[in-house]
């Protein structure tokens, strides 16, 4: 597949992982009596994952997410070389989804993306972007564990040795019960480039807590990719050769992971926020 299409691909998906997960929070939260709440939310940002790995992932790998796309280079599921020109498209995707909410809910009188954080992600005591206003120490945590976790489990579903079909649906049931878990910690990131939509849209309105606590949702969940990364390759005994390596989108019909065409491998789908197919965005 063309790096252009790969990468239009992952363009789109990160602007629907974005659209979709921050705009149930944006949009669909705020009516005491039929808002989603924050059920509602990760079940929207695992549906986001699991609809555009299904769409996307036999194209790109479908990982809408700089961590996910790094855990898969450490996993040896992704060459080094296209790392960069993925994490570009992953967050202009991003920047569309989150200026296309912004358009969306500034149809609504006296809307501020300042005032409500427009979804951003956050820490400490008075931030927007933490609900239950927790510590630095506490979202670093938080953040590193769980996208470890959802690295693993896209790591661990794409494999030659998993059910075929399925990887999509646990790389979004996994996404799902990750926001359930720390959505009141940091609003729940684990997606670099799903933070930087929201936040610069926030600094675009004149507020600039989002843009300062940035760092924490790059730094945290490309640590946790990374460590998954490692971690399942020894976890697995996969070397990264081609006997290692799914094609599964192409071949079975599952998500899994994108390769270099000179490691015989073409697209599966990620995640993150995930996160997500081969990886997810959130």
């Amino acid at each position: 597949m063309p790096i252009s299409k790969r990468l239009a691909a992952e363009f789109i998906g990160t602007l629907w992982l974005v659209l979709g997960g921050c705009g149930s929070a944006v949009l669909a939260t705020n009516y005491p009596n039929l808002g989603i709440g924050f059920a509602g939310v990760s079940l929207a940002f695992g549906l986001t994952v699991l609809t555009g790995a299904y769409a996307l992932g036999h194209i790109s790998g479908a990982h809408f997410n700089p961590a996910v796309s790094i855990g898969l280079w450490a996993g040896k599921r992704f060459p080094a070389n296209e790392l960069l020109p993925y994490i570009v498209a992953q967050v202009l995707g991003a920047l569309a989804g989150a200026g296309i909410l912004f358009l969306i809910a500034t149809g609504k009188d006296g809307f501020s993306a300042v005032a409500g954080g427009f979804a951003s992600n956050g820490f400490g005591a008075n931030s927007l972007g933490s609900p239950g206003g927790y510590a630095a120490h506490a979202a670093f945590v938080s953040e590193v564990v769980m996208t470890f976790f959802f690295v693993v489990v896209i790591l661990g579903v794409t494999s030659k040795w998993a059910p075929k079909g399925f990887a999509p649906l646990a790389i979004g049931l996994c996404l799902t019960l990750i926001h359930l878990i720390s959505i009141p910690v940091t609003n729940t990131s684990v997606n670099p480039a799903r933070s930087t939509g929201p936040a610069l849209i926030v600094a675009f309105q004149g507020g600039s807590w989002a843009v300062e606590q940035l760092w924490m949702f790059w730094v945290a969940p490309i640590l946790g990719a990374a460590i998954a990364g490692f971690f399942y390759l020894w976890l697995s005994g996969e070397d990264g050769g081609p006997a290692a390596k799914q094609t599964s989108a192409d071949a079975d019909g599952d998500a899994g992971t994108h390769h270099s065409d000179d490691d015989n491998g073409d697209a599966g789908s990620d995640g993150g926020d995930g996160g997500g197919g081969d990886g997810g965005g959130d």
